[in-house]
């Protein structure tokens, strides 16, 4: 019998190796920026189409690579970072594993070309799908350009699991940021279908968040500093009063290194507890520098876990960092207890007339007469059989009701059943009018039992549904702001909003593009009560964002279904009689009244029968 374990051959390999890797586009545009980063670049140019699918470029003025290197860089393990296995104890560089360039070009077109600077010709090379095609020399500038085309060519079961190129771009994006952000010593422009997104020149930390994110920020963010020998810390944090409904705006830096870490993110959010509404997130940009001996960044293929060797001590110094810097620049009210409120007197106007000031005297006033005040009797109500009268009519509209125990047909019909009952009893709906409990649930009752609705939830399928219909028709329902409001958005969100901007518009929103990610919005859907528009449209993008996405779901169901949860809040809690049961009427109307579009209950129908049980 012959032996049944081999070695796999490097493209095998090296696709395995992708799989961890390489998960979506955005994922070699960041292996790509970190090694132009590595490279010394003083600018760095990323050139993005179809959202990475067909074109992703890196063009940077590095130190670039020789024609050795240049064939090297694509063999498996091999790097220039680490000599030794001490030297992970030691890693200053955002690459070093030397698997990001082979895992690449096992699933892509790849096109090199670089020269460095005392050389006088570059080199330029193509792969595709890790078979070396082609090695020649070439003319071309200093540094180093490289092309990923079609990526997952070869394995287009992968291919066929990435998202929209709406999502996927802000993916993209989202990669750019995290690099640009670390490293506001190096200028940065990013493309997309030829258009520039974004252009930043080489600048300090704030004035790099500022030109990323928008002009508004820079009122908007406080600085925070604090050196410890286990840790210092620098950055920006927002106030409090621009707290925002969706995620995206949090960033943990480490030695020039993105990463996430959940339980340094709670410290912030408890540093901002009680200034916040629950629902908000804060916004940080937090650099953290540490000895790199006390961390480990080999625990992640993506490089964005670490470990820390101290991390509770590192808790609590980022968690008083971020109180000290908030009570510093007086974002909360302060109380001085030793300082007399009656002494701060405003000064008065200029040119104001000052009156002397008039007492008044009552010469008759005795303090000694006391006064008769009114006394104010409660009749009590007669008793015996007078006050019938009073608490018969209540129970009057219930006499035509008869309580008649009747099951429910199928499973599954059990709405359908509730609806027949309500349209029958025609003398049910004149009779016993639909009451509120806990100014909430409607409870109403039919031949076979009592019906109970949430009001938020039955408006939820509600909207979702007309939602649905007005796509399908292309007849969205709309009301044109007096005043429209301009909503300052982060760039991933500003660019995920253009790019489903008609989407928005059959939904019922009139929106467009009014400066650096900034959109006005003329017109909101006619079911829309919401009074802050700002929170109901980050509220609907955080939806968008928080959802599953398949590569199977219409984004319109999508859209419906967070603009259904998000419009689905409203204020008033006392409906009357009408409003009621036009809400129930509107609910059966649905074709899955019974349920939310999560999959929530809408209503709850208690049998007669089950009731009868109950009693017995």
């Amino acid at each position: 019998m012959s032996d049944l374990i081999h070695l796999l051959p490097d493209a095998v390999a090296n696709q395995i190796a992708a799989g961890e890797v390489v998960q979506r586009p955005a994922s070699a545009v960041k292996e790509l920026l970190e090694n132009a980063v590595d490279a010394g670049a003083t600018h760095i140019k990323l050139i993005i189409r179809d959202a990475g699918k067909t074109l992703i470029q890196v063009i940077d003025n590095g130190c670039g690579l020789s024609e050795r290197d240049a064939r090297m860089c694509f063999e498996r393990h091999a790097t220039s970072k680490i000599q030794t296995a001490n030297d992970l104890m030691a890693i200053h560089t955002l690459g070093f594993r030397g698997e990001a360039l082979a895992s690449i070009a096992s699933i892509a077109q790849v096109e090199l070309k670089s020269k460095r600077i005392d050389d006088e010709v570059g080199t330029s090379i193509i792969i595709e799908g890790s078979e070396f095609k082609s090695q020649s020399p070439i003319s071309t500038p200093e540094g180093t350009s490289i092309s990923v085309k079609n990526l997952f060519f070869n394995v287009p079961a992968r291919r066929n699991f990435l998202k929209s190129n709406t999502l996927e771009l802000k993916y993209i994006v989202e990669e750019f940021l995290r690099v640009a952000l670390v490293n506001p010593e190096i200028a940065f422009t990013l493309y997309n279908q030829d258009r520039i997104l974004h252009q930043v020149p080489a600048s300090n930390l704030k004035q790099r968040l500022v030109a990323l994110l928008g002009n508004a920020y820079n009122q908007r963010l406080i600085p925070v500093n604090q050196e410890s020998g286990i840790v210092n810390i620098q950055g920006f944090i927002g106030k409090p009063e621009f707290a925002k409904k969706t995620r995206g705006e949090q960033y943990f830096f480490t030695n020039g290194r993105f990463i996430k870490n959940p339980y340094l993110h709670h410290a912030i959010e408890n540093a901002f507890q009680q200034l916040i509404p629950k629902d908000s997130f804060p916004t940080y940009f937090i650099y953290l520098t540490v000895d790199p001996k006390t961390i480990d960044v080999n625990i992640h293929p993506t490089k964005t876990e670490v470990n820390f060797q101290d991390i509770k001590s590192i808790y609590a110094i980022l968690h008083s960092s971020i109180r000290q810097s908030i009570g510093k620049f007086n974002l909360t009210p302060s109380l001085d207890f030793e300082t007399e409120p009656s002494m701060d007197i405003p000064p008065l106007p200029k040119d104001a007339e000052v009156k002397q000031p008039v007492i008044t005297v009552d010469p008759e006033y005795n303090p000694f007469e006391k006064k008769v005040r009114p006394q104010f009797e409660i009749p009590l109500p007669p008793r015996g059989k007078g006050n019938e009268e009073q608490w018969k009519p209540l129970y009057d509209p219930l006499k035509d009701v008869h309580f008649k125990p009747e099951t429910l047909s199928q499973e599954g019909q059990g709405t359908q059943h509730i609806l027949a009952d309500w349209d029958k009893d025609a003398s049910l709906k004149k009779h016993f009018r639909s009451f509120q409990a806990q100014n909430r649930y409607i409870i109403s009752t039919t031949q076979s039992g009592i019906v109970i609705l949430d009001p938020q939830k039955a408006r939820e399928r509600i909207i979702y549904e007309r939602l649905l219909s007005s796509f399908e028709n292309n007849l969205p329902s709309m009301q044109h702001q007096l005043h429209p409001q301009t909503i300052l958005l982060s760039p991933e969100d500003f660019e995920m909003t253009m790019e489903m901007i008609d989407v928005f518009g059959k939904a019922g929103f009139g929106i467009r593009e009014f400066g650096k990610n900034t959109i006005l919005v003329e017109a909101i859907p006619a079911d829309c009560v919401e009074e802050n528009i700002t929170d109901l449209f980050e509220s609907i993008l955080e939806g968008l964002k928080s959802g599953t996405d398949d590569g199977k779901t219409k984004l319109q169901v999508r859209i419906a279904k967070s603009l259904a949860k998000s419009m689905a809040i409203f204020r008033k809690s006392r409906l009357e009689t009408e409003e009621m049961e036009g809400m129930i009427e509107q609910l059966f109307a649905c074709k899955i009244p019974d349920l939310t579009p999560d999959g929530n209950p809408t209503m709850i129908f208690i049998s007669f029968e089950d009731l009868n049980k109950k009693f017995k």
